[in-house]
């Protein structure tokens, strides 16, 4: 099946399911953020749609000192991370994501990522833009970055299609389980 096949099915399905109104156990994530993350720059993403929603994750991750920056579209499709709190401004982007306005720009050590679907062996499908997998290959050629996946059980499928530039994930979390 073509990516763009499974996009439309699993994003149906993750539509479909009534998830926004249920809290994400973000407890295994936290233990492994404040195990692996010496450098406390995590970049984020700000929830659109049925995505995972992050507000929570990135209020808890503030009190505790995390330099919280969200991803920018900019030209040519370069992905970038600014740094962003609850008190600056969100702007919608061309896709209609909102994202902070360009004051610092933050080169994280973790990232968190939206998922479209997934497989076991840590491969993501994305909306189709190729943004991330841009972002950690140039990013990772002078810094190592971990890269934690969020989604729900329901978007898992057999095997992801992949091709050379995608990027696997190291860990993905869903409400039911970890894997990497």
């Amino acid at each position: 099946m073509k990516k763009s096949q499974i996009r439309k099915i699993i994003l149906k399905k993750r539509n479909n399911l009534n998830f926004k109104n249920k809290k994400f156990n973000f407890g295994n994530l936290l233990k492994l953020l404040n195990y692996k993350s010496k450098n406390k720059k995590i970049g984020l993403y700000y929830p659109i749609g049925s995505e995972v929603s992050t507000i929570e994750l990135i209020k808890y991750l503030r009190k505790k000192k995390y330099i919280i920056s969200l991803p920018v579209l900019e030209k040519n499709f370069i992905m970038s991370f600014y740094e962003w709190n609850n008190k600056s401004p969100l702007k919608i982007n061309n896709y209609g994501i909102p994202e902070p306005v360009k004051l610092k720009k933050i080169i994280p050590s973790i990232l968190i990522i939206p998922i479209v679907a997934f497989d076991t062996k840590l491969n993501r499908l994305g909306y189709g833009g190729g943004f991330y997998d841009r972002f950690i290959n140039k990013t990772e050629k002078t810094k190592k970055i971990l890269k934690i996946g969020l989604a729900l059980s329901c978007q898992k499928i057999n095997k992801v299609p992949i091709n050379k530039y995608d990027k696997k994930m190291n860990y993905i979390f869903t409400e039911m389980k970890v894997y990497k």
